[in-house]
């Protein structure tokens, strides 16, 4: 009955315009499987729900807003154990970058050593969005005091076939850049990443507000021709 009720409440909230938008922008799910649910309203209803374990274990769900919504109340796991048993169960269902992308549990940023090695292990999975999952911990988490030089060179050999992994390992580094120029610029000057992907990191550091021009410069330079 309450995976009945969530499914109500969220067409209750549905935005036909919002809906178009967000399609045009996950080509990876079908125009049928999404409601059109904005997402602060989405994680405001998450809030208000409680008990939510039946809802949960109801994989894979139907809709992308349900997915979404499935990452929200992950959100609010407040204990690290419980929020991996969580993300565990729930990545191999991950089918479009923005539901990887938004579910963000406070919690995993808490003991930075113990997600390393949850990230690497999700870095190891065959299902990309869950790769994807784990490189975006690591930016979040892992570029400031707890940067481990061995991080970038676990990422830098990663495969990136799958366009999805190939656009987070180029935020990862160009986020780093930011942060860790001196780190990581080898990563661009040896090119240890493949043509793409390296491309795309220059070019996403390029848009950074936070990069000196004189770096972007020098990154422009470093870009491969074809």
């Amino acid at each position: 009955m309450l995976i009945e009720q969530i499914r109500a409440d969220l067409f209750s909230m549905q935005d036909s315009a919002y809906r178009d938008f967000q399609c045009r922008l996950m080509p990876t799910v079908p125009r049928e499987r999404v409601i059109g649910v904005r997402i602060p309203q989405l994680r405001a209803y998450a809030r208000r729900i409680e008990n939510a374990d039946e809802f949960m274990a109801q994989l894979p769900h139907v809709y992308y807003e349900e997915n979404n919504l499935h990452g929200f109340l992950i959100e609010k796991l407040d204990d690290f154990g419980a929020a991996v048993t969580a993300l565990d169960r729930f990545l191999p269902f991950v089918d479009n970058w923005a539901t990887c992308d938004m579910m963000r549990p406070a919690v995993l940023g808490t003991n930075p050593t113990a997600l390393r090695g949850e990230a690497y292990r999700w870095m190891q999975d065959n299902h990309p969005y869950t790769v994807r999952y784990g490189i975006e911990m690591l930016m979040l988490h892992c570029l400031g005091a707890d940067f481990s030089p061995e991080d970038p060179a676990v990422i830098a050999a990663l495969p990136c076939d799958h366009y999805y992994v190939s656009m987070m390992v180029a935020w990862y580094f160009a986020t780093a850049l930011t942060l860790r120029y001196a780190d990581v610029l080898p990563y661009l000057t040896e090119q240890h990443l493949d043509r793409l992907t390296h491309n795309r990191t220059i070019a996403k550091a390029r848009e950074s507000k936070l990069i000196p021009a004189r770096h972007k410069a020098d990154l422009y330079a470093l870009r491969i021709k074809k």
